[in-house]
């Protein structure tokens, strides 16, 4: 609850329950399954987790998980394709803090189309895709000022500016 604070979903309420399965069912899962309820606005019926939460609050729901057990994480790699859904501003750099705590135990791996996220990142891979008929997809490294170059122009759009540049770089140096 508290990591969901963080992530603006301080007000939700969440219940974890455990069905018991048919005996004629049991697999080496275990004796339960797990079901994951949630309400996300105040005064709401908690509701089944695949139903009541929208794409962004999934996303943040999975983060806040997977960095609750990530000293327990069994996985090498961890990879996350735009985690940061349906947020911006504060709570995208929340979401970006948070995942770079989480490569403190694991790699991890994130599709971003958000500065404060990218920003947080060890490396800044950039993907490209080109071709009209057959399209091939091309991963390229970032050096230092590629870095500030490919932020800017997530900042600001198709025009860079020397204000976007300064903003790319303030980002850089708060993670």
């Amino acid at each position: 609850m508290e990591l969901l604070a963080q992530l603006a979903m301080e007000r939700c309420e969440v219940d974890i329950g455990f069905i018991d399965i048919d005996a004629e069912k049991l697999d080496p899962r275990g004796l339960e399954e797990i079901e994951i309820w949630i309400a996300t606005n105040p005064g709401s019926q908690p509701g089944p987790l695949n139903k009541v939460a929208s794409g962004g609050e999934l996303s943040r729901i999975s983060l806040a998980l997977q960095v609750a057990v990530a000293d327990k994480a069994t996985a090498p790699t961890m990879i996350f394709d735009e985690v940061d859904v349906g947020v911006g501003g504060a709570v995208a750099d929340v979401v970006g803090r948070l995942l770079r705590t989480l490569a403190d135990n694991v790699q991890v791996l994130c599709v971003t189309h958000l500065p404060q996220v990218a920003a947080k990142g060890h490396q800044h891979i950039q993907v490209s895709k080109a071709g009209d008929h057959l399209v091939t997809t091309s991963l390229q490294y970032l050096s230092d000022e590629e870095r500030v170059e490919e932020l800017s122009r997530m900042l600001g759009g198709a025009v860079v500016t020397d204000a976007t540049r300064e903003n790319a770089r303030e980002l850089l140096a708060a993670t």
